[in-house]
């Protein structure tokens, strides 16, 4: 029932593209760490930029695990689901990197994601993931479930914020600056972009 693959093409990144949610999953090096399990899915803050490499918008929240354990060890699993059609889950484990928006790839990559606005949602980070085992499995337990739209809520919520207002908003939360287990986490303030 499941199958590996070498690369990410054809009906394989067919199949990722087209569904509108995702899931990372990360953990510290710490075996009591706390592993960190997140959804995403604003259209377009997605992509797949070759056969071994795909990326992500990482938008302004509440914390930053992702972050911090990708800048511990790099380890990130990305797991796409069908809800609708035939049923498929399909993980891509690799090893992921923040790159932030003082980095000289940040706008080139970028570049890669035209149709979303990155300034209304408070956009920190590109996550880029390079892929190191790629298998699908069978998804024959996972619901049906349709897709009605994005939520408008979180660029509604930060497109208020400007670079000064979004750092001290980052400053007020816990786990921002420093995970929930003590690991660097999001860059404060936030770096200015190089244009």
């Amino acid at each position: 029932m499941g199958k590996t693959y070498a690369h990410i093409d054809g009906r394989l990144r067919t199949f990722i593209e087209a569904q509108p949610v995702f899931f990372t999953a990360t953990a510290p090096l710490s075996g009591d760490g706390t592993v960190n399990l997140s959804p995403k899915g604003l259209t377009g803050s997605f992509v797949v930029l070759d056969e071994q490499t795909l990326a992500y918008l990482d938008f302004a929240g509440s914390n930053a695990e992702t972050i911090a354990h990708l800048r511990e060890n790099g380890r990130i699993t990305l797991m796409w689901c069908a809800f609708q059609g035939p049923p498929n889950i399909v993980r891509v484990h690799g090893h992921g990197e923040p790159v932030f928006r003082d980095d000289p790839r940040f706008e080139e990559l970028l570049a890669y994601f035209p149709t979303i606005d990155p300034i209304p949602h408070g956009l920190r980070a590109i996550i880029v993931v390079t892929a190191e085992l790629i298998r699908d499995t069978c998804g024959y337990a996972v619901p049906f479930m349709a897709y009605e739209e994005d939520r408008d809520l979180h660029g509604k919520r930060f497109a208020r914020e400007d670079d000064e207002s979004l750092a001290r908003y980052f400053e007020k939360k816990e786990h921002i600056a420093t995970s929930i287990d003590g690991l660097p986490g999001l860059p404060l303030p936030l770096p200015p972009r190089t244009l």
